[in-house]
């Protein structure tokens, strides 16, 4: 994405562009896979030393907050950021701690018609993320 591209989405989710914003955006974008706070952390003060690590984490938090980032917990109690706008699930080893997104469009209508179908009561679903927990074949 381009910084352009990341002014846009900050203005879209009704955010101020400012240089610590993009910078965050940057990194969790440039990050290959599901990048952790820490990673994020040292890849903008590599690149903006006087951006404070709180400010970091904050910016973090608000672009959760407005859906221009989605968290990942791992079994570990790692928190990932994931950058990935469209519908997808995670493969999730529980040894190694990688993710990788999965993409499957009839998974993705089973699940809706299913729930569609239960009427959970007093539960509104907005979403439908599902993580496969397993290992990783070599």
């Amino acid at each position: 994405m381009s910084e352009t591209d990341f002014h846009s989405l900050l203005k879209d989710a009704g955010l101020k562009v400012t240089p610590q914003r993009v910078a965050v955006l940057e990194a969790v974008f440039s990050i290959e896979g599901h990048p952790s706070s820490d990673e994020v952390s040292k890849y903008v003060k590599k690149r903006h030393p006087n951006i404070a690590l709180g400010t970091i984490y904050n910016i973090l938090d608000s672009l959760t907050d407005k859906g221009i980032l989605n968290r990942v917990k791992t079994d570990k109690g790692v928190m990932l950021y994931d950058s990935v706008g469209k519908k997808h699930h995670h493969l999730y080893c529980n040894e190694s701690n990688r993710i990788e997104d999965f993409y499957d469009d009839e998974l993705d209508a089973m699940l809706e018609a299913y729930f569609t179908k239960k009427k959970i009561s007093g539960f509104d679903i907005r979403d439908i993320k599902l993580q496969l927990v397993g290992k990783f074949k070599t």
